[in-house]
């Protein structure tokens, strides 16, 4: 029953991706070029219902839907390793022409050249995961 859920929240999330032009190359190629706004609304706007969403599950100690308590772990602090990292990830977002949530929505449209870049990525995630141990964290 809960991945049946998932899959169905999941689903909606990626039609909503669609329809808003979200997971277009087009737009995203606007938004690295500085030429247009609408990512950066998109983005910002999630970032603060992001925020907001996640100081009150914080102070109010609420749960899932499912009964589950729900805690947040804190992060480490660290200015290199997420400079590092949103880098890396930012180039490879600008080089594929989608981050990781749009590449399988373009999958599910239809755009089948995207397959390549679903490889690559799983294959990075692989990499990193043999790797992890002997990388500075």
């Amino acid at each position: 029953m809960k991945s049946l859920l998932f899959l169905l929240v999941g689903v909606f999330f990626g039609i909503v991706l669609f329809k808003s032009e979200a997971a277009s190359w087009f737009r995203i190629y606007e938004m690295f070029q500085f030429d247009a706004l609408y990512m950066y609304g998109i983005i910002g706007s999630a970032l603060v219902l992001g925020v907001l969403f996640t100081r009150w599950v914080k102070k109010s100690g609420v749960r899932s839907f499912f009964g589950e308590k729900i805690t947040i772990r804190p992060k480490e602090k660290g200015v290199v390793r997420y400079a590092v990292g949103g880098t890396l990830f930012g180039l490879g977002w600008a080089l594929a022409g989608a981050c990781p949530g749009p590449m399988y929505v373009l999958a599910g449209a239809g755009y089948w050249p995207i397959l390549v870049v679903i490889f690559g990525a799983l294959l990075g995630a692989f990499a990193y995961g043999l790797l992890k141990k002997v990388l500075p964290h």
